[in-house]
C-alpha cells in the first residue's frame, strides 16, 4: 500500500506502537546467495545498527538485511541564504510529494517560495503503489515505472481469487521527484539544507483533541528470487490466506486475532516487491511479528530470496482527530490528517489536493487586499477541508473503527463483500471520490452484499462507531 512515513525520532504519537518509534527504509544490492529467509527464537533483543536497521542477536529474521544506500539526484540547487535576510511569500516545510507539489504550483504563479528539507536531493525511499487512473487524471503517467493490467485479491484458501479490473502502477520515485524538483528550480524556489521534514509529525500543527489513531504497519522487500507463484500481469492487492501458519499454532492464533495480508508487485518471474501488512490496529503490531509472518508465508509459497535491493519498514498513523481548523500554519499530507483512515492511502490524494492548496494561497496571498496571515491561513484551511471532505473523512473513520474490531474471518467476509460491489463504489471508496450521499449508498450496498454473519458483525461492532459518526457530523454541521 502507500508507504509514506519518514520521520525523526521522539515523535509523541509513536508511544503506543510497541516500542517502535521510527520508520526505516533501506536500499541496497546485498546478496543472500540463494539462502532462504530464516528466523530464530521468538525472544529477541533488539538493537539499532549504524545503518538504522533493526537487527536482533537471537532472532535473525533475515539472513542478510541490506545496508543503507542513499541515492541522490544530480541537481544544482538554488540555496536560500538566511544571512541575506530575504523575505519569501511562502515557506514549505517538508520535501515530500505534497510539499514539492505545493512549492511547484505556488512558484509557477510568480510568488517567492522557500522549500525546507534536510536532504532535498535524496530520492524518496518508499515504494508507492497507485491506481493508474489516479495518476492519469493528474497527467503523471510518465512517473509510473511499472503497470499491471489489474489486481487480484485472495480472500481465503478455499475461495477463487477475485480479479480486480483496474490497472495498478508503481511510482517511479526518481522520475516523480526529478520532475517536480526541476520545475521548482526553474520557478526559482530556494531550498535550504536544514530543519526537519514533517511527515506525520505534529510539532508544527496544533491539535486540541487526544490523538489516538490506528496504525498500519508493514514490512517489505524488493527482492530477486528464484521464482514466485504469481502472475506477472497482475499485482496482488491483498492475500488474506493463512495456510502458511498451519504449523505454528501460536502465530496462527495471533494472526486470527489481528490479521496481516501479503501485498505483492511482481516485476518479472524472478523480481518482486513483497510486503506483509497489518491493515489497521490499535496499538500497531510489532514489526518483528509482521516479519515473522512474512517469513512463514514466503517459505510456504516456495519463494527463495537470492538478493534484496530494498528493505522497508512502514508505520502509518490512520484516523485520529483533524488539526485545529483553522490555525496559522497550513498543513498538507499526513500532518493535515489526509491519510485515508480505512486504507492508509495518501499519495494520490495529497497530490490531487496540492493544486487546491496552491490556488488558495495564490488567490489570497496575491490579492491586492493583502489578507493578514491568520485570515489567509483560515481561507486556505477552508479550501483544503471543506465540509464535504470533513464528512467524507468522518465516514472513513467509521469504516476504520469497524475494521479495528474484525478478526481474520470477519475481515475476510468484509472484503469478500467489498470487492463484490459495483466498481464505481469500491473504486470511489479507495480513491476518496465518494462523498457522504454516495457513501451512504455505498454502505447500504455493502451491507446488502455481505453474508448474514458479516451483517451481524457489522451491526454488533459498528453500532457505537455509527453513533459517534452521526454525533460528529451533527456537531460539525452546527
Amino acid at each position: 500500500m502507500d508507504t509514506l512515513l519518514k520521520t525523526p525520532n521522539k515523535l509523541e504519537f509513536f508511544n503506543p506502537l510497541h516500542g517502535f518509534s521510527e520508520k526505516v527504509s533501506n536500499s541496497s544490492s546485498s546478496k543472500l546467495q540463494n539462502q532462504e529467509l530464516r528466523f530464530g527464537s521468538k525472544r529477541s533483543h533488539m538493537r539499532w545498527g549504524r545503518s538504522g536497521c533493526v537487527k536482533a542477536s537471537s532472532s535473525a529474521l533475515l539472513e542478510l538485511v541490506p545496508e543503507t544506500k542513499k541515492e541522490s539526484l544530480d541537481f544544482e540547487l538554488p540555496l536560500y541564504d538566511p544571512s541575506k535576510g530575504l523575505v519569501v511569500d511562502l515557506a514549505v516545510v517538508g520535501g515530500g510529494p505534497a510539499g514539492l507539489a505545493v512549492a511547484q504550483q505556488v512558484s509557477e504563479a510568480g510568488l517567492s517560495v522557500c522549500a525546507i528539507d534536510p536532504s532535498p536531493k535524496l530520492i524518496w525511499p518508499n515504494n508507492y503503489g497507485v491506481w493508474v487512473d489516479e495518476f492519469e487524471a493528474m497527467d503523471l503517467l510518465d512517473c509510473l515505472d511499472t503497470t499491471w493490467s489489474g489486481a487480484v485479491v485472495f480472500v481465503d484458501d478455499q475461495s477463487k481469487k477475485k480479479d480486480l479490473d483496474r490497472p495498478y502502477g508503481r511510482v517511479n520515485r526518481k522520475q516523480l521527484k526529478s520532475k517536480m524538483l526541476q520545475k521548482c528550480i526553474t520557478n526559482g524556489v530556494k531550498l535550504p539544507w536544514f530543519l526537519m521534514r514533517t511527515g506525520f509529525s505534529r510539532c508544527l500543527v496544533q491539535y486540541d483533541k487526544p490523538y489516538n489513531p490506528g496504525y498500519q504497519v508493514a514490512y517489505g522487500i524488493l527482492a530477486e528470487v528464484e521464482e514466485h507463484p504469481f502472475d506477472v500481469d497482475k499485482m496482488v492487492f491483498m492475500d488474506w490466506r493463512d495456510s502458511h501458519l498451519n504449523n505454528n499454532v501460536e502465530l496462527k492464533e495471533r494472526n486470527s486475532r489481528i490479521p496481516t495480508f501479503l501485498y505483492a508487485m511482481p516485476f518479472s518471474s524472478d523480481r518482486i516487491f513483497l510486503e506483509e501488512t497489518s491493515l489497521v490496529a490499535r496499538p500497531g503490531l510489532p514489526m518483528e511479528d509482521i516479519q515473522e509472518r512474512m517469513v512463514a508465508r514466503l517459505r510456504h509459497l516456495g519463494i527463495k530470496v537470492k538478493s534484496i535491493e530494498e528493505d522497508e519498514r512502514c508505520v502509518i498513523p490512520m484516523g485520529g482527530p483533524l488539526p485545529v481548523l483553522p490555525q496559522r500554519v497550513v498543513g498538507i499530507g499526513g500532518t493535515a490528517g489526509m491519510v485515508h483512515p480505512s486504507t492508509g492511502y495518501m499519495v494520490a490524494r495529497t497530490l490531487a489536493a496540492a493544486p487546491i492548496v496552491a490556488n488558495a494561497i495564490v488567490r489570497y496571498l496575491g490579492s491586492d487586499e493583502g489578507l493578514p496571515g491568520n485570515d489567509l491561513s483560515a481561507e486556505v484551511w477552508k479550501d483544503l477541508w471543506p465540509i464535504q471532505r470533513r464528512r467524507q473523512r468522518e465516514f472513513f473513520c467509521f469504516g476504520m473503527d469497524i475494521l479495528l474490531k474484525l478478526d481474520l474471518p470477519g475481515t475476510r467476509r468484509f472484503f469478500d463483500a467489498f470487492f463484490d460491489l459495483e466498481p464505481h463504489y469500491w473504486h470511489g471508496f479507495l480513491s476518496s471520490r465518494l462523498f457522504l450521499p454516495e457513501l451512504i449508498v455505498f454502505g447500504l450496498s455493502l451491507f446488502s452484499h455481505a453474508s448474514n454473519m458479516s451483517r451481524i458483525e457489522i451491526m454488533a461492532k459498528g453500532t457505537v462507531p455509527l453513533a459517534n459518526m452521526i454525533k460528529n457530523l451533527i456537531k460539525d454541521s452546527n
